[in-house]
C-alpha cells in the first residue's frame, strides 16, 4: 500500500483491521484516504472495530467495514441530508438529536464522485 497515512501508521489495531483483506478492498481504502488527504490534514484513529478519520479535534468519518469488494464508511453530521444519491442509509443516533450517521458504501474508485467529495468537504467544516 502506498498511501502515506497507512504506511506511516504502525498501530497494531490498524494492522489487524486490514490484515487478510482483498487487494481490491485495500486499494479502495487507499484511494478513499488519499482523497481525504487532498482535502485537509487528516489522521487515522484505529480502534478494534473501525478506523476513525480525524481532522483537528474531531472524527469526521468512520471506516466501519472492509468487505470482499467494498469499503463501508459512516459520516456523522448534525443533520440529515436526505437529498443525495450516495448514501445507502441515514440514521439518527438514538438519544442524540444532533447526530445523523450517513452510510456510504464504496465499490469502485469512481464512487468518490463530486457529490461524495462535497460531503467529505462538509465533514471537515
Amino acid at each position: 500500500m502506498s498511501t502515506s497515512l497507512l504506511d506511516q501508521n504502525n498501530d497494531p489495531l490498524l494492522k489487524t483491521f486490514i490484515a487478510g483483506k482483498p487487494d481490491h478492498t485495500l486499494a479502495l481504502l487507499q484511494h478513499f484516504i488519499a482523497q481525504y488527504e487532498k482535502l485537509g490534514k487528516i489522521y487515522l484513529y484505529p480502534t478494534k472495530s473501525m478506523i476513525g478519520i480525524g481532522f483537528n479535534d474531531s472524527r469526521v468519518a468512520w471506516i466501519t467495514q472492509l468487505g470482499k469488494n467494498f469499503v463501508h464508511i459512516v459520516f456523522p453530521f448534525e443533520k440529515a441530508y436526505p437529498d443525495n444519491l450516495c448514501f445507502q442509509k441515514i440514521a439518527q443516533v438514538p438519544g442524540n438529536n444532533r447526530q445523523f450517521n450517513h452510510h456510504f458504501r464504496m465499490y469502485l474508485p469512481e464512487d468518490i464522485n463530486e457529490e461524495v467529495l462535497a460531503f467529505m468537504r462538509l465533514s471537515l467544516e
